[in-house]
């Protein structure tokens, strides 16, 4: 098939196509541009529309949605809407016994709150039938056998075994909303809102071991200076629990020769490789005698716990220690983040020096005392073991055997709310009888003639636990009743460039 030739001439049509083809061109060239900046202008239209919508998207109502990574019994991961750590959160594991139970259930009725606190004590045995189990006390659970496990220590007890191992039978019980398991002894006193306090500084997602150490050295040199004491109990997060049930029983069996529970703990956690992070209010109470001098010069802290109490003298002179604890624990109830804080202050006209333990001591001295000495414990304990007089883990100093150079004591008395956010609290003068006779300098004289201190404070703000730690200052006020025996002290906040100086 050939193929022929034809020109333009044969078509009119193509003739016409092509004379006209520019300007076709370059009306399909105007067209396409038409079309790409219709298309460009849609874009950015939208672009714009989208970018003022989102810029004042926060200008508008949202809901506060923070989420948080939980931790399932069963390793898998759910996430849910964070709100501050509170009670509810708290698992408590209580170690006790049935023989001692009876004894020391009074301790744990002082701070056990019904349908509010969580948790259980722990026992080896099934109670007698005829032992009653109130509803102010923790509901009990039985602890597994524990005979399979090694034990070696010597000087210790078997119990330590079982004892190590009610994290871990907390844990298994699955119980939901679970962020810390709290650890105690049947004779622990828990402050249960300081102890939630200080947990919410911390991401409960995190593994963390939270608690103190002994307050003898001694202590901490044949135990563990790294290791929570459990008298004083300590806290371990979810997720550090969820590591720790699955080698505690083979690490049981490795530490055999230690002697406690809680030292038993720490060894594995260490394998885990988590530290203790130590907190003040954390109090073991490793020390014998009067534990007077540690809680009049409290640290800057919120008070979590006290244990031990039935080997020290009472708390309180002249009540039972259970009665002593009853009194603390009023303050606290009025005033939970402000129990036992330290705050000093000066009378330049009478060269007074006052200090006052919130909601359980006043002492006035009769002379100016630098608040290094103020703030440094009195040696009215001995340590745990030796009954020495130290070495402890905090800076302590004698009691004078001058009668001239000790402070006239004063206890609490009374606590009150007064409204307006406000508290009273009035300490009433503790005499032995012999102050009159072993000092008879005017200046002592005349100190001896305070037979009362009222304290005023605003309520202690527990969010002021999250900022710098700095005690708070105070002022004393000249009576305005007219009592010569009456001393009014005003507890505050203190000013910004504002110390204490006895000048």
């Amino acid at each position: 098939m050939s193929c022929t030739r034809k020109t333009l001439h044969d078509h009119p049509f193509n003739l016409w196509k092509f004379l006209l083809s520019p300007t076709i061109k370059a009306i399909d060239v105007f067209s396409l541009t038409i079309k790409s900046t219709l298309a460009l202008c849609s874009v950015a239209s939208i672009s714009l529309i989208l970018y003022f919508a989102f810029s004042n998207y926060s200008h508008f109502p949202q809901p506060h949605i923070n989420t948080v990574t939980n931790f399932n019994q069963n390793g898998s991961v759910s996430i849910e809407g964070r709100e501050q750590t509170n009670i509810s959160h708290i698992l408590f594991g209580i170690g006790g016994s049935a023989k001692s139970w009876n004894k020391r259930r009074h301790y744990s009725q002082l701070w056990w709150k019904p349908k509010v606190t969580r948790g259980f004590v722990w026992l080896d045995k099934k109670p007698s039938s005829n032992m009653t189990w109130p509803e102010t006390v923790p509901p009990y659970k039985v602890s597994q056998d524990t005979s399979r496990f090694k034990y070696s220590c010597w000087y210790g007890s078997r119990s330590a075994v079982r004892i190590a191992r009610i994290v871990k039978e907390s844990f298994e019980l699955g119980l939901p909303n679970v962020r810390w398991f709290v650890m105690g002894d049947d004779d622990t006193v828990f402050f249960t809102d300081n102890l939630v306090s200080v947990l919410a500084k911390y991401d409960h997602n995190q593994m963390y071991y939270i608690g103190g150490n002994s307050e003898s050295v001694e202590q901490d040199v044949t135990h563990s200076y790294t290791m929570a004491y459990g008298g004083g109990g300590f806290a371990i997060s979810y997720p550090l629990a969820a590591e720790l049930v699955k080698i505690l029983d083979g690490c049981i069996n490795r530490y055999d020769k230690f002697y406690g529970s809680d030292e038993r703990i720490q060894a594995c956690l260490s394998e885990i490789g988590v530290p203790v992070t130590k907190e003040l209010g954390f109090h073991q109470l490793d020390i014998r005698r009067s534990p007077y001098g540690l809680l009049a010069a409290h640290p800057v802290a919120p008070l979590v716990s006290l244990h031990h109490l039935d080997y020290l003298e009472s708390i309180f002179p002249n009540l039972t220690r259970i009665d002593s604890v009853k009194k603390l624990v009023s303050g606290y109830e009025l005033d939970p983040g402000r129990i036992l804080q330290h705050s000093f202050c000066y009378d330049l006209n009478r060269n007074w020096s006052v200090s006052v333990s919130w909601g359980y001591t006043v002492r006035l001295y009769p002379f100016l005392v630098t608040a290094k000495k103020l703030e440094t414990a009195v040696e009215t304990f001995r340590t745990w073991r030796s009954w020495d007089a130290g070495p402890f883990t905090f800076n302590t100093q004698p009691v004078s055997s001058d009668m001239c150079e000790r402070p006239v004591v004063f206890m609490l008395d009374r606590v009150e709310s007064v409204g307006g956010g406000k508290t009273l609290t009035g300490y009433k003068r503790y005499s032995t009888g012999k102050e009159e006779k072993d000092c008879p300098k005017y200046n002592y004289t005349s100190a001896l003639a305070v037979q009362f201190f009222n304290v005023s404070a605003p309520k202690f703000n527990p969010d002021l636990w999250n900022k710098a730690p700095r005690r708070q200052c105070c002022e004393i006020i000249n009576g305005t009743d007219g009592a010569d025996n009456v001393v009014h002290v005003q507890i505050r906040g203190c000013k910004r460039f504002e110390s204490v100086s006895p000048q």
